[in-house]
């Protein structure tokens, strides 16, 4: 649900939580992603500021230190707060977690604080019980020690993040980035965190999950390499494209193809082109005029109906719902 808090002329105030041994390129992605969401007139939507326990000096995983302006107080006014990685501690061995620090993060979620961990962040979420029962991601590289710790979460290591309403998590390292950008996304809609990513020289959305970065043998150079074909199946989602079609561009067998393109990007031919149909469709229903019908035509979903079914399905809500709800006032019509 968009957060209306983030709609008002004062900036929606984010809490970014260090701890020792906190991971350096966790700990700046919030301030660097969120302080590039602003107004068409230059308006910052996002205010952050960093807090350690006691207002600490804490160490950082890439040998300097952390001084904050800031203690757990902060928590006390945040409207999200952001838990960066942590490179080792209690929370990464043995699963427990300074109590108030948990107490701090607890109470922050009580009152409806939006709370977000980054790559190994969420190992502290998850010691201050705040991931019992919810799904989560985490780095797929400490996937094991993960469920070993907390074996009450629903630990997703193939995805890029999870977001379970007041609690979302990410997984390793640039995969904050995308997360950010998802929250953004949530927030102010599609064309914001366009503007962020520009800004910020990163894609808007990244293809797939983590199951593309987990480590495995290297396919053969001359088997290798479905991008240009996912590029060319974007310049067509109004059009019928079949995997013979997709695997007949690239040159390979059905078999082959399918194989690597799921080593690239987590996902099936099917699933990924539902998935870029699908976000097609959500950026033509945020920023165009055109109706619902042809959208579906637009996005190759064809009837309403099959754009309503597999919307649904993937976004939760209805096509008409989520316009209502994202549309920006000022969308131009196409």
């Amino acid at each position: 649900m968009r957060n209306n808090r983030a709609m008002t002329s004062t900036p929606h105030r984010i809490a970014v939580l260090a701890l020792d041994d906190v991971v350096g390129l966790d700990l700046g992605t919030p301030a660097q992603v969120f302080g590039s969401a602003r107004t068409e007139d230059g308006t910052p939507l996002y205010a952050v500021d960093t807090c350690t326990p006691g207002g600490r000096p804490v160490r950082s995983s890439a040998g300097f230190q952390v001084l904050p302006e800031h203690g757990l107080e902060l928590l006390d006014r945040a409207d999200t707060v952001v838990v960066p990685g942590v490179h080792g501690g209690p929370a990464m061995t043995d699963g427990t977690l300074d109590p108030e620090v948990a107490a701090a993060l607890r109470a922050a979620h009580r009152r409806g604080a939006r709370i977000m961990s980054i790559c190994t962040g969420a190992f502290v979420l998850a010691a201050a019980g705040l991931l019992d029962g919810r799904p989560a991601t985490t780095h797929w590289a400490y996937a094991d020690r993960f469920r070993r710790l907390h074996p009450g979460v629903d630990l997703d290591p193939e995805v890029l993040f999870r977001d379970d309403g007041t609690v979302l998590t990410s997984a390793g390292v640039a995969a904050g980035i995308d997360l950010c950008l998802h929250v953004i996304r949530t927030d102010h809609g599609s064309a914001v965190a366009n503007r962020a990513a520009r800004r910020c020289v990163v894609p808007p959305w990244r293809d797939g999950g983590q199951a593309q970065y987990i480590e495995r043998p290297v396919p053969r150079a001359a088997e290798a390499g479905t991008a240009a074909t996912r590029e060319w199946a974007r310049e067509r989602l109004h059009e019928p494209v079949a995997l013979r079609d997709l695997a007949a561009h690239a040159r390979m067998s059905v078999r082959t193809f399918t194989r690597h393109f799921r080593s690239e990007t987590g996902l099936s031919p099917a699933q990924w082109l539902l998935q870029q149909r699908t976000d097609h469709a959500r950026l033509l229903l945020e920023t165009t005029d055109l109706s619902v019908d042809q959208v579906a035509r637009h996005t190759g979903f064809g009837t309403t109906a099959a754009l309503r079914q597999h919307f649904h399905h993937r976004v939760g809500v209805a096509p008409t719902a989520y316009r209502r709800t994202f549309r920006r006032t000022e969308a131009t019509p196409h």
